[in-house]
């Protein structure tokens, strides 16, 4: 019995209808044999920083880092406006994620922050032109403020290469 009284046979009845759900993220416990490759980490090159990776993937899963409004390989605004950060950031997004070998369209789940909740309305217009069929999960966060000065917007998923 465990502690909330429950037998053994019936805890590991549990577990193995949640199995599933683990073989989904390509994270379950294996029963192959030694031989069988592992699943490799490997690093997407790429990032503005030597601080963290751009992406990283993971068996069939890529990580994407926050990516924020700004041009291409520099640490400057697109634009002081929202709606221009915010689709800078998504074209970013879109380049990690095409750089990892995937693509929108296999986009699992995002989170966005905002540093104004009042921009939320104008974020899900831009994010729908991304996005336009099947959309990702999706969290959404109003935050104080954002790594660099003056940026509105931050934008993170995990995709799949499958």
């Amino acid at each position: 019995m465990n502690p909330n009284g429950e037998s053994r046979r019936a805890f590991l009845g549990k577990a193995t209808l949640a199995a599933p759900a683990l073989a989904v993220t390509g994270l379950a416990v294996s029963t192959a044999s030694a031989n069988d490759a592992a699943p490799q980490r490997r690093v997407i090159g790429g990032s503005p920083s030597p601080n963290f990776s751009r992406a990283v993937a993971f068996g069939k899963l890529v990580f994407v880092s926050g990516v924020l409004g700004t041009k291409a390989g520099l640490r400057e605004l697109a634009s002081p406006e929202f709606e221009g950060q915010c689709r800078q950031a998504l074209d970013n997004l879109k380049a990690s994620i095409e750089a990892a070998g995937s693509s929108m369209d296999k986009v699992l789940k995002c989170t966005c922050f905002l540093t104004e909740a009042a921009d939320f309305a104008t974020m899900n217009k831009v994010y729908q032109s991304y996005f336009p069929n099947d959309p990702p999960a999706r969290s959404t966060v109003a935050v104080k403020e954002l790594v660099l000065a003056g940026a509105k917007f931050e934008i993170d998923c995990v995709t799949s290469l499958a």
